[in-house]
């Protein structure tokens, strides 16, 4: 009996005492999402709230996507990534792209040639070689110099189901006719590039191309263009090209150091043109092809994606000029490094704020947002107005970036509906009526924590033209009367939004649904998925929606040509998802673009700003503020609205990162430990007595 208790006794002391030490002394977070990576990674975690639709660069136009395309693919230019005001600078070109007048006659023009005497512009691009694509099968060939798997069977291409599965690779130099390939690419029906409608207007020969193709019998892949002329893109020789457009279009520059002017290799089409590669998943839309710093390894949207450095990446380095601001923050330290600087990104789909934010903090994402029901737990005003984190998040080294994004944010009427759309003035004044209802400075106290700034028309802050912009807001008053005399008290107004069912989302549509109801008016929700939104808004089905716009280059056409009538989304395909057309509007747009920014030009947009007040297609909402928090083992950023090719400038400390993950995320189990003793403890009376039991039978016997 008393070895039987001794026995008990041990156990449950040293069981107590085992969970007690293990609690304390394990280093190994027991919720670490990232299992299977290496604790030392020099690897960037982070996170995605929607699936991006399209990654093919002849079709991807909105932030969340070219935030993976910026990464992989490569345009002949590029911003300097800390100089401010924006500046281009050559990134596949050798330098930046030679410019050419010409008159009707094609007589080359003096380079100061008045826009009107203009005819033709000539863009002459020259390339840098052994600029060399990622590793990829659509490249690897068989030792006798054949494509492996440019013409595979049905039968042979049902063995491959992702693109890992494809056991060979290769790769080959990138030329001046895979940039001429992507521009004919933007031609294809089939593809419905959102910039075709305003790139028709310029390049030469690119809407008589779209009528050939759309003439063709129907495909169910696409089309392999290499056997298509375009004569507004021509290959000089394997490192030059030329872009001719039509008149004189000073922003054409811009749009050279967009995705949309990237190479594409024609073995990428012919490779993802198998159809059965097309039932998989298996498309430039899913799996891009680049040159650039990184290449997308892991797709898989409703989990995560993984973006993975580029071996054949060419020589690159980190800018080795900046300010004196840039060199006191810190953004000269990795000044001539060669980029890009970490091996691996991870990106996990978050949905929802609460779990994104909390990953955050236990260290598992190098970089955070910061949601309103978490602004107060994250930043604090000081004395003269000026965020900084909390004393909390400062302890742990977190630090705050703060920055005027170049965008707006605004509620839109699609011009082509029925009730809020149309041109007649019972159409404008529904739509005052509405703009007035909104009271937008309550909608940033209450759901921006103030992060943004009343927009005052459709350009930004710091854009040439913002001051020549003069929003009219009407009174409550008129709108109330507006609507009775319209005879619309208790009309019904349709509105679509994405549907996350985060509490913030609700508390927004009950908030704007208020202010319907001051004017008489009911607000009715329709919510849809991203893509689902997206696809009504593009095709002219949604009525009224909430979206955004950051510039694509920073000029005060990329945010006009949104009104722009050949522009239309339902009927061209273009970015103006309002399908606004104005007649005068449209040509005034024609001539400001033409134009250098001065005097006449601010007159210009002065007068197409005052129209769009007269017709309202939008109510205008904020220019965002942005705020990014960062831990302490992740380099200082620059903030940029137009730097996409970002991540290559990114560094991080691992080691760091790791002791500050075991630190933050000890499991606590020395209770676990203490149940189990007590309930030990409490079965030792009921063994005693079984053993007592036991022993006296033995006895008896």
């Amino acid at each position: 009996m008393k070895n039987f208790l001794k026995y008990c006794c041990i156990i449950c002391c040293v069981l107590g005492a085992g969970l007690t030490v293990f609690g304390c002394e394990n280093e190994l977070p027991w919720n670490d999402p990232y299992p299977y990576e290496s604790k030392d990674a020099n690897a960037r975690f982070s996170a995605f709230t929607e699936r991006p639709k399209h990654l093919d660069p002849a079709r991807s136009y909105n932030e969340p996507e070219w935030q993976i395309t910026g990464q992989i693919y490569e345009s002949p230019l590029q911003y300097n990534y800390l100089k401010r005001p924006y500046t281009l600078e050559p990134l596949t070109a050798i330098d930046y792209p030679k410019v050419y007048y010409y008159n009707a006659q094609n007589e080359r023009l003096d380079e100061n040639a008045p826009g009107e005497t203009v005819a033709y512009t000539e863009y002459w691009i020259h390339l840098k070689p052994g600029v060399y694509y990622q590793p990829h099968p659509a490249f690897a060939k068989d030792e006798a110099g054949n494509y492996r798997y440019l013409n595979l069977s049905p039968s042979e291409a049902k063995k491959y189901k992702v693109l890992s599965d494809f056991k060979y690779t290769g790769t080959r130099e990138s030329t001046a006719e895979d940039y001429v390939y992507q521009i004919k690419r933007l031609a294809d029906p089939a593809l419905g590039s959102p910039i075709f409608g305003l790139m028709s207007h310029y390049i030469e020969g690119l809407a008589e191309l779209r009528k050939t193709l759309e003439a063709l019998p129907p495909s169910e892949v696409e089309r392999d263009l290499r056997g298509f002329d375009l004569a507004g893109a021509t290959v000089i020789d394997p490192y030059t090209f030329k872009i001719r457009i039509k008149g004189k279009y000073s922003q054409f520059h811009y749009w050279l150091a967009l995705p949309f002017f990237t190479p594409i290799p024609w073995e990428a089409i012919q490779f993802y043109a198998n159809p059965y590669f097309q039932s998989q998943n298996l498309t430039i839309d899913w799996y891009p092809i680049g040159t650039g710093p990184y290449m997308l390894t892991e797709n898989n949207p409703d989990r995560r994606m993984v973006l993975v450095k580029n071996p054949n990446y060419h020589p690159d380095y980190y800018p080795t000029e900046g300010s004196d601001t840039d060199r006191e923050s810190g953004l000269l330290a990795n000044a001539g490094k060669r980029l890009p600087m970490i091996d691996k990104v991870i990106l996990s789909l978050e949905r929802e704020d609460i779990p994104y934010w909390s990953k955050f903090l236990q260290g598992y994402y190098d970089i955070s947002g910061i949601s309103s029901d978490n602004f107060t737990q994250a930043v604090r005003f000081g004395i003269q107005g000026n965020p900084d984190v909390t004393a909390a998040l400062k302890d742990r080294g977190i630090r705050l970036q703060t920055s005027v994004s170049p965008g707006v944010w605004y509620w839109a009427f699609n011009m082509l509906d029925e009730t809020v759309g149309g041109y007649t003035e019972e159409a404008r004044n529904l739509r005052r009526a509405i703009g007035a209802a909104i009271d937008i400075d309550e909608f940033l106290s209450i759901f921006v924590n103030d992060r943004g700034v009343p927009a005052q028309g459709p350009i930004p802050p710091d854009i040439f033209g913002f001051e020549a912009q003069n929003y009219q807001k009407w009174s409550l008053e008129e709108a109330i009367d507006w609507i009775k005399k319209a005879n619309l008290m208790g009309k019904k107004i349709y509105y679509d939004v994405v549907s996350t069912g985060e509490p913030d989302e609700i508390a927004v549509q009950a908030w704007l649904q208020r202010q319907f109801e001051k004017i008489g008016l009911e607000l009715v929700l329709r919510t849809s998925d991203y893509n689902r939104f997206q696809d009504k808004v593009r095709h002219g089905m949604a009525q009224m929606f909430f979206w955004g716009w950051s510039a694509d280059y920073p000029d005060p056409e990329n945010f006009l040509f949104l009104f722009y009538g050949p522009n239309g989304s339902a009927k061209f395909g273009g970015e103006n998802t309002v399908n606004y057309e104005n007649p005068e509007y449209d040509k005034l747009f024609e001539k400001m673009r033409g134009l250098n920014n001065g005097p006449e030009r601010f007159a210009i947009i002065k007068r197409m700003t005052e129209i769009l007040n007269e017709d309202m297609p939008w109510i205008y909402g904020f220019n965002p503020k942005a705020f990014a928090l960062y831990h302490s083992w992740t380099s200082v950023s620059k903030p940029s609205g137009l730097v996409r090719n970002n991540l290559k400038y990114v560094s991080v400390d691992p080691k760091l990162r790791a002791s500050q993950q075991s630190l933050w995320n000890q499991p606590i189990v020395w209770p676990v430990g203490l149940i189990i003793l007590g309930i030990l403890l409490m079965l030792l009376p009921a063994a005693f007595i079984y053993y007592q039991a036991i022993y006296k039978k033995k006895e008896r016997l």
